[in-house]
């Protein structure tokens, strides 16, 4: 059985007992299993990768096969309290489209994603190269990644979305925070996390 990524750590923070979960890009079914186990949810994940159905199932985690860049039509309007997607926005083909369903689907989003406007990146970009760091080691012809954003970039996303940021956590790669990168958060974080809803009318 594998643990929690720090990230996940945090997210299952986020979490009320007992709620209604839906964790897009779901994986192994880590994250799910664990708050089936202690917080009581219930809910499915939505995994492409036929290996990673076949742990969710072994691990009892109610899974769908699917295509995020699809969107979530099969999903009612505000049929979960969270929906979850970790380190995947940035390999959407629509990512903004993706986060309006996942607010109409759950009455909260929680997102994580890679800085693109960590020092590291904009170094190396300032030298002539696409950046590959300790949170994006792929090069640039084998990365899943195709919409790379900063902290600054999501959040003017989430402005003209009318999204609310309720929370944000920004961190390094060891999940570990400073006062320096609070007040610096698209400089010096490497990931961010990010629990918002839809701002009411």
């Amino acid at each position: 059985m594998s643990t929690l990524r720090e990230d996940q750590l945090s997210i299952v923070e986020w979490i009320a007992p007992g709620s209604r979960v839906l964790d897009l890009g779901c994986g192994d079914g880590a994250l799910l299993h664990h708050l089936q186990r202690e917080r009581g949810v219930t809910g499915y994940g939505v995994e492409i990768a036929p290996d990673n159905i076949i742990r969710c199932i072994a691990r009892g985690v109610n899974v769908i096969h699917s295509d995020l860049d699809r969107g979530l039509s099969d999903f009612d309007d505000a049929s979960f309290d969270y929906v979850v997607m970790t380190e995947a926005l940035q390999a959407m083909r629509y990512p903004h489209q993706l986060l309006r369903e996942m607010l109409r689907v759950g009455r909260e989003g929680i997102v994580t994603f890679p800085n693109f406007g960590h020092w590291k990146c904009r170094l190396q970009i300032a030298l002539g190269r696409m950046p590959v760091t300790e949170h994006l080691p792929n090069t640039w012809y084998n990365t899943p990644n195709i919409h790379m954003c900063t902290i600054r970039d999501f959040e003017a996303l989430c402005a003209s979305e009318r999204i609310q940021v309720m929370e944000r956590r920004a961190v390094d790669t060891r999940h570990r925070d400073s006062r320096a990168m609070r007040w610096w958060p698209n400089l010096l974080a490497e990931v961010a996390l990010y629990r918002c809803r839809r701002q009411s009318a």
